[in-house]
């Protein structure tokens, strides 16, 4: 971790296998990026959902609702089984 902390308190990327600080638009561009290389590489297959019990019901139906509507997946999980 930077500067010994044990808490990342800004996005950070990798960059030639080292990661490095970045701002919120660098690191969510990336993120969109990748997500949008693994659909159109593979389609729905390419991509999944792991949601959380301890969110809320509406959280989880938006998140499963996004990804079946705008990515075509049918791969989504939860933990509500624990």
């Amino acid at each position: 971790m930077p500067n010994g902390l044990t808490r990342l308190t800004e996005p950070m990327v990798r960059e030639d296998g080292e990661l490095r600080v970045a701002t919120w638009e660098e690191a969510l561009d990336r993120a969109a990026d990748g997500l949008r290389a693994a659909t159109e590489r593979h389609g729905g297959t390419g991509v999944g959902l792991f949601s959380c019990s301890k969110a809320t019901n509406e959280m989880n139906f938006a998140a499963q609702k996004f990804f079946r509507q705008a990515l075509g997946s049918n791969n989504i999980d939860s933990c509500n089984r624990t």
